[in-house]
C-alpha cells in the first residue's frame, strides 16, 4: 500500500512539490515580509524556524484527506477490501507514505532555515529528539485527517476541514510569543498541542522561546490524539462495507 502511494507521487508530482514548497513560502513570508515576532527575545529566525517546523506538521491534512476520499469515491477501497489483507493495511500504508513525505518536508524546510541563518545550538541527540517530536505530532495529525476523511467520504468536504485547520495552526506560538498576547489568548495558545511541540523543540534546539519541561506534554498530546483517532479510523474503515 505504501508503494502504491509512491506510484501516485510519480504520476502526480505537482502535488508533492506544492506540499514541499508551501511551507518554504510561509517561512520566507514571515521571516522577511512580516518578521519581527512580538515578544520574542533573540534572533527571530531562530524562533521562527522551529515554529514553522511544528506548523508544517499540522498543515497538509488536506492532501491526506483528498487521497482517502478519492479512493472511497472511485471504489478503490472496496476493491482493496475484497483482497486478503488486514483492515488497517490500507490506512497504515497511506500514513506510512505521508510520514515519509513529512520527513522530506522537514529536511527541506530545515535546509532553507539553515540558509536563512538558523542554527541548532544542541547536541546530535537533542536534534534528533526534536525531529522525533515533530514527526510524532505529524503522525497524530495524519490519523485525525484519515478519520475525518472516512467520515466525510467526499472530496468536496475537504475544504471545510481546511477552514478548521488554519485557525488551529495559527492559534499557536509559531510566530509570536504568548506573553505578548492578551491573557486569555495566551493561555489558549499555550494549551494548543502544536505550541507544546514548538516550545519543546525550541528548547531542544537551544533557541529562543524554548522552555524546559515541555517535552512530556509534546509526547502526551500526540499520544492522546492517537489513542482517540487511530481506533476511530480503523473502526470506521471496518464498517464501510456493512
Amino acid at each position: 500500500m505504501t508503494r502504491r502511494e509512491f506510484a501516485r507521487w510519480a504520476r502526480q508530482p505537482v502535488q508533492v512539490v506544492v506540499g514541499l514548497v508551501f511551507p518554504v513560502m510561509l517561512l520566507l513570508m514571515f521571516g522577511y515580509l512580516v518578521g519581527g515576532g512580538r515578544g520574542v527575545e533573540g534572533d527571530y529566525v531562530d524562533y521562527l524556524v522551529p515554529g514553522m517546523l511544528a506548523l508544517t506538521m499540522t498543515f497538509g491534512l488536506e492532501s491526506t484527506m483528498l487521497a482517502v476520499t478519492q479512493d472511497l469515491g472511485k471504489g478503490v477501497v472496496d476493491r482493496f477490501r475484497s483482497l486478503p489483507m488486514a483492515n488497517g493495511a490500507v490506512l497504515v500504508g497511506r500514513s506510512a507514505a505521508d510520514m515519509l513525505q513529512s520527513a522530506m518536508g522537514l529536511a527541506v524546510l530545515a535546509g532553507v532555515g539553515y540558509a536563512l541563518g538558523w542554527r541548532a545550538d544542541s547536541t546530535p541527540g537533542a536534534f534528533l529528539a526534536a525531529m522525533g517530536l515533530l514527526l510524532l505530532l505529524r503522525f497524530a495529525m495524519l490519523w485525525i485527517g484519515i478519520h475525518l476523511a472516512l467520515v466525510a467520504g467526499k472530496p468536496e468536504l475537504v475544504q471545510a476541514v481546511q477552514i478548521l485547520v488554519w485557525p488551529v495552526g495559527f492559534l499557536s506560538n509559531a510566530f509570536a510569543s504568548p506573553g505578548s498576547m492578551p491573557g486569555w489568548l495566551g493561555t489558549l495558545v499555550d494549551w494548543n498541542p502544536m505550541s507544546q511541540t514548538a516550545t519543546a523543540v525550541r528548547d531542544l534546539f537551544g533557541g529562543p522561546g524554548g522552555e524546559p519541561g515541555h517535552v512530556g506534554a509534546a509526547i502526551l498530546w500526540p499520544l492522546a490524539l492517537l489513542a482517540v483517532f487511530f481506533p476511530l479510523a480503523v473502526r470506521r474503515f471496518a464498517r464501510l462495507s456493512r
